[in-house]
């Protein structure tokens, strides 16, 4: 079972952050997960405002694969709310916390195995800092110095993933800042 300091602290960050906002504790959609993580959920964070951002938050990942206290959980953020938000936050979250060789981190390419919402070109993730939403959201601590790392899953186009791998995740954030994309947005051109 999830180690309730872990789970607490985390529903008690995102609340922090979000004071307006409803989060939602949402069962794992597939029974899988179980085997890797057992006890996983989905924070689902409502928008405060029509037009603000649905926050998908792991939580479980960090009992899985903790190291001496550190951990990762993941973020996922979306323009609506939708069943496709919740089976991608679980399918990342399935393979980071399978064998230690597949553990997620700053830089790394996820495949969607499809579009990520509508007919979407971004049909991969980028594991990436949580920069929209500021640097205080980045670490949730507790305890004795406790702390998991909420890592952002950013869509990207086929395109922009091996332009990471090419150039390097730099470059590609570079061109990301410089085009000002809305990361939230289904049909955004790709940057490359």
């Amino acid at each position: 079972m999830p180690h309730p300091s872990a789970r607490s602290a985390l529903l008690g960050h995102l609340r922090e952050r979000f004071p307006a906002r409803v989060i939602d504790e949402l069962p794992a959609i597939d029974a899988r997960i179980d085997n890797r993580a057992p006890g996983f959920q989905v924070l689902r964070v409502h928008p405060a405002h029509p037009g603000d951002w649905w926050l998908h938050v792991t939580s479980g990942c960090w009992e899985s694969t903790q190291h001496e206290g550190h951990g990762v959980e993941f973020v996922l953020a979306a323009p609506r709310d939708e069943w496709l938000n919740l089976e991608s936050a679980t399918v990342n979250a399935y393979y980071h916390c399978g064998p230690a060789h597949q553990r997620l981190d700053v830089g790394h390419t996820v495949t969607i195995g499809r579009p990520w919402l509508d007919d979407s070109p971004c049909d991969h993730y980028l594991v990436s800092l949580p920069y929209p939403f500021g640097p205080d959201f980045e670490l949730c601590t507790w305890g004795d110095g406790a702390h998991a790392r909420i890592l952002w899953l950013l869509p990207i186009t086929g395109a922009e993933k091996d332009f990471r791998h090419e150039a390097g995740l730099e470059a590609l954030e570079s061109r990301f800042d410089e085009q000002a994309i809305n990361p939230v947005d289904p049909q955004r051109a790709s940057v490359v």
